[in-house]
Order: structure tokens, then C-alpha cells, then sequence
């Protein structure tokens, strides 16, 4: 499993259809610019929305695409155990390196239920599992322990995506890690929460924010893994308004009009989801106009 950098790439559209020459732009963009791993097909990659035949079109293209220069992580988590291990399968038998596997959401289930559905779905392919917790989109919090446990008794189970924005219950598990599993990655689900994870002894982010930025995130999370803080510290203070403003709606709202901006797709999202609104696009234009990536327009 990878240290530093994996973006949760965003899924391209043009014209209601997945744009596959933008696809192929934007993870190339990734790799020239030093991200670590790619995730595709997560929330940011608007997976809910796809197809069975487009999930297995995207990931048979990001696959050839990548040719091995990064691993490519599928994202495989829906709220239907049954769901999640053939979606699993499915990834592994197209040639994924690892799936991340989200929480069920709605179902809202108890501990005991969290662990025998991760549980199952691991046990069910061979290739690395990356579990990810997000309370505020799946309204249940997967907890240290049982974290813990899965990583105790679930070999194939390697890593933690911790987005619960609680850097205490991010802190107790690297604490509790050290003594159960201590090759056991834990990656921050946000970016703004990155630098402060690694400090406390985590392995990165999987990053929304790479998306438009990848060369300056990877620069904040190799600094902060190779211990050299103050250039760590002047990154994350630098990226943090682009890192707040991409969040300002419903990820990946910002991020599509970010990635517009930059000429990487079009700013295209498919129903529920809508385009970013004026407000939102002036903030995230003033932050990339801040840093530098995009011209005034003016």
C-alpha cells in the first residue's frame, strides 16, 4: 500500500457519457505531477451515478492508462453487502490493486455489523482493502475498535481512509495501531485535517484537493512524512483556503468547476448533483488564483 498522496479522482462527463480522452489527461496530469496512488470511482468520482458497464469501462481504461506506475484503487463500497463483494470481485478481476470499501450508509449499522460486512468483503478477494469512514455522508462512524479488530484479524485489510474529521479518534487509532498492526496505514479523508494526521504518525491523504493541485499536495505530504515541518507547515497554510472552498458545496461540486478551470474536463455532474454556484465559483477561482494556477481573467 502506498505512502503520501492518492487523489480521489474525479470522473470526467461530456455530453451525459464518461469522457475518456479527458480520463486519460487527468491521470496522466496525476502521475507527472508525483501523486503516490489513484482512486477512482469513490465519491469524488461520482460512482453512484454509473453504470455497471461504465465502471468496468473506467476501470479497464485507468488500468491501461496507468500501466503499472501507480496502484489504482477502485472504489467498491455500497450500502448492500452482497453489492460490495461483486463490485470487489468485479475490480480484481479486472486487475485493480486494492479496493476502498465505504461504510454503509442508511442502513446505519451497529459495530458488530460493521466488521462482519468488512469482514465479508475482504474475505471475498485477495487484493488489499482500504476501509473508509465518513460519518458525515454515511451517518455511521466506524470506531477504533472495531478497526482494530478488522485489522487484527483480517489480513488482507491494509489501510483506513479516516474521514470522520475527529482528530482525536484519528490520534488513538495511529496510537493503537502501533501496538496491533503497525504496518496498518491510516490516510486522512481530508485535506485540511492531512498535515495534522501525519504529524500525529498517519501515511497521508486520499485528496480531494490533488485533484487541481497534485504536485503542490504531494509536496505538503512528502515534506510532512520526511519530517521537514516547516515547509510542511507553509504548504498546508497556503493551500488551506482552496483545501475549505472545495468543500463550500457538495464534494465534487467545487472540485469539477476547479478542474474547468484548469482545461482538465468539463464542468459536467450528473443529477442530483448540479453545478457549482456563483458563489462557490468565485471563492474557488480566487484560491487558484492566489496560488497561481490559473490566469486573471480580466
Amino acid at each position: 500500500m502506498f505512502r503520501g498522496t492518492g487523489t480521489a479522482l474525479i470522473t470526467p462527463f461530456r455530453d451525459g457519457a464518461v469522457d475518456f480522452e479527458a480520463l486519460t489527461g487527468l491521470l496522466n496530469f496525476q502521475i507527472e505531477n508525483g501523486v503516490n496512488a489513484l482512486i477512482v470511482l469513490g465519491t469524488t468520482g461520482e460512482a453512484a451515478t454509473m453504470t455497471g458497464e461504465e465502471r468496468d469501462a473506467v476501470i479497464t481504461h485507468a488500468l491501461k492508462v496507468v500501466d503499472g506506475r501507480v496502484p489504482v484503487i477502485i472504489g467498491t463500497g455500497t450500502n448492500n453487502t452482497a453489492t460490495t463483494i461483486a463490485l470487489s470481485r468485479r475490480a480484481e478481476e479486472l486487475g485493480a490493486n486494492g479496493v476502498l470499501v465505504v461504510t454503509p450508509f442508511y442502513n446505519k449499522p451497529n459495530q458488530e455489523g460493521l466488521y462482519q460486512h468488512f469482514r465479508a468483503v475482504a474475505e471475498s478477494i485477495s487484493i488489499p482493502v482500504v476501509l473508509y469512514n465518513v460519518p458525515g455522508r454515511t451517518g455511521v462512524n466506524l470506531l477504533p475498535e472495531t478497526v482494530l479488530r478488522l485489522a487484527a484479524d483480517v489480513p488482507n485489510i491494509v489501510a483506513v481512509k479516516e474521514a470522520s474529521g475527529n482528530q482525536f479518534q484519528c490520534d488513538t487509532l495511529i496510537r493503537q495501531l502501533q501496538v496491533v498492526r503497525p504496518d496498518f496505514r491510516v490516510f486522512s479523508g481530508n485535506d485540511d485535517q492531512a498535515f495534522h494526521l501525519v504529524c500525529a504518525g498517519g501515511d497521508g491523504v486520499i485528496s480531494v484537493l490533488s485533484n487541481v493541485v497534485p504536485a503542490q499536495t504531494a509536496a505538503l505530504m512528502n515534506a510532512t512524512l520526511q519530517g521537514n515541518l516547516a515547509e510542511a507547515r507553509k504548504l498546508h497554510l497556503q493551500l488551506l483556503p482552496l483545501m475549505k472552498d472545495l468543500f463550500h458545496e457538495s464534494n465534487p461540486i467545487p472540485v469539477k468547476y476547479a478542474a474547468s478551470l484548469l482545461g482538465l474536463c468539463a464542468n459536467e455532474l450528473r443529477l442530483p448533483l448540479v453545478p457549482a454556484s456563483l458563489g462557490t465559483k468565485e471563492l474557488v477561482h480566487a484560491d487558484l488564483l492566489e496560488l497561481g494556477v490559473v490566469e486573471d481573467e480580466e
